[in-house]
């Protein structure tokens, strides 16, 4: 069976030894200093581990008014990944050194592809070392063909500002920026502060124990519990700040067995870009 949400790093070993094929990516990436994160893999990555920059291939052209990571153009981003290997049958493990708010970007876009068979690596890097996995700094084989890949029906529900705005009030939205943010008591990033109306606040890094792994699946239920009530997981949309650690509250969800929720992908950087759209604050 295909590991869909998350894989540990002695499940990877165990999957590694058993000699199947994989697609391993490393996503790690710093907002803050964008070439971070290809540093850190060139100084030391999973063995095999293709390299994918939030930037420049995980997101698409910035237009002012579409969010600071914009989808790419869907064929665009299947074509890169078949370039990688990946063909339909293909286990794909995405991890980064940030507790998986990148990873999970990756996951949750390669459910919009249409692939099932990707999982985060719990608790990354980090993980890794912990179990006594190495770390290489080879380039990894680039297939001479590229896989038989094309992207197929989503599995990843989204929707857009005009669709989101229409619903406002009939969903619920759940914002996974930090509390500092969600209340508008600082921007550093957008174009104005505050939260999209009737949005509840679930700091991403809240779906982490304290070693960086995810909480169980039943703790995750529990804490995610209050914020649904009374809809349904299917009526959940999920945002952030340019939608990226919205990814991370999704795949918590997923993980605590909530599957059907929906993401906003041009988040609150989108989303207070049109001065006509509503902000709340506090």
């Amino acid at each position: 069976m295909p590991y869909r949400t998350l894989i540990s790093a002695s499940e990877l070993r165990a999957l590694q030894a058993q000699g199947q094929v994989l697609l391993i990516v490393d996503a790690s990436f710093d907002l803050a200093d964008t070439g971070a994160g290809e540093r850190s893999h060139a100084e030391g990555h999973l063995p095999g581990a293709h390299y994918l920059h939030l930037d420049r291939e995980l997101s698409g052209a910035k237009t002012g008014s579409n969010g600071r990571h914009p989808l790419p153009e869907r064929g665009a981003f299947a074509a890169r990944m078949a370039a990688l290997g990946l063909t339909p049958q293909t286990q794909v493990v995405a991890y980064d050194a940030q507790g998986g708010m990148y990873a999970a970007r990756l996951w949750w876009m390669l459910r919009w592809l249409g692939h099932e068979a990707v999982a985060v690596l719990d608790g990354g890097k980090a993980a890794w070392l912990a179990s006594g996995g190495a770390l290489g700094t080879e380039a990894p084989v680039v297939p001479a063909l590229a896989g038989h890949f094309v992207a197929g029906d989503s599995l990843a529900p989204a929707l857009d500002a005009s669709a989101l705005q229409a619903q406002l009030g009939r969903v619920r939205l759940i914002d996974a920026r930090a509390g500092e943010r969600f209340r508008g008591e600082v921007e550093p990033l957008d174009a104005r502060a505050g939260h999209i109306p009737g949005a509840s606040n679930r700091f991403f890094k809240d779906n982490l124990q304290a070693d960086g792994c995810f909480k169980s699946a039943d703790t995750l239920r529990a804490e995610f519990a209050p914020l649904l009530a009374p809809y349904a997981a299917e009526a959940v949309v999920h945002q952030c700040g340019s939608g990226v650690t919205a990814c991370h509250n999704l795949l918590a969800m997923e993980v605590a067995g909530l599957a059907g929720s929906q993401l906003y992908p041009g988040s609150w950087s989108e989303w207070s870009s049109d001065p006509s759209r509503p902000v709340a604050q506090g």
